[in-house]
């Protein structure tokens, strides 16, 4: 089955551009040209991945990417004319799984497309991974104490390696070498802007428990009692 990739982007001759070279390399593609547009693909159609315009007509794309984290987990990389690093820091740490700044060269962003699918690619089936945990790598899927956890690419990532090696201290250079496809774009504090999110959502499921520990001057490690 092809990989089927939705485009958001308001400009006709970049969308043209990246819709030809994606088919060109056997991808499927459907385009929209506003933010709006997307949530009636999304919620009706099978997205495999999503190429998102931060300059929409009508919507923030920043905005938009919150919400799409919010609601699935469907890998996304962000199109922005925008150069300044902050941009780029803040679409990373919301959830966005590569950045590519206009112009940019059609056949980069299909090679940074195939490389995001097959990072998210099922690699075996999944199986409890203890009490607390269960994690099935077929569905990319953790659950915390039978909860399912809403998860981005790099939250179910770095909870993963949390969980294949319980009180291990990761530092923050080794989660990003080990989860980053690209380590050396991204800083410290989108590492730590993700272990927030990972603790936030496993503190909805047990306020009572801090699974995460941090280790000051060190990174963080997941308990090993659990």
């Amino acid at each position: 089955m092809k990989h089927r990739i939705l485009i958001v982007e308001d400009e006709p001759a970049i969308s043209d551009n990246i819709q030809f070279v994606l088919e060109s390399e056997g991808l499927e593609t459907i385009r929209v040209a506003t933010g709006l547009a997307a949530w009636p693909v999304l919620d009706q159609e099978m997205v495999d991945l999503i190429i998102l315009d931060i300059g929409l007509p009508d919507i923030n794309g920043i905005d938009l990417l919150k919400e799409i984290r919010h609601k699935r987990a469907t890998p996304v990389i962000v199109l922005t004319a925008r150069t300044a690093e902050i941009d780029r820091v803040l679409g990373l740490e919301i959830g966005a799984d590569d950045y590519v700044g206009k112009p940019f060269s059609p056949r980069e962003l299909a090679a940074r497309v195939k490389a995001v699918l097959r990072r998210v690619q099922p690699v075996a089936a999944g199986k409890p991974a203890g009490e607390a945990f269960a994690v099935n790598t077929s569905k990319r899927a953790i659950a915390f104490f039978g909860t399912a956890l809403e998860l981005s690419k790099y939250e179910y990532e770095i909870l993963r390696r949390f969980i294949e090696r319980r009180g291990h201290v990761f530092s923050r250079e080794q989660l990003m070498n080990l989860v980053w496809e690209q380590p050396e774009t991204s800083l410290d504090r989108t590492v730590d802007a993700h272990i927030k999110n990972i603790r936030a959502k496993l503190r909805a499921v047990r306020p009572d428990l801090e699974p995460i520990v941090t280790h000051r001057g060190s990174g963080y490690s997941l308990r090993d009692d659990l």
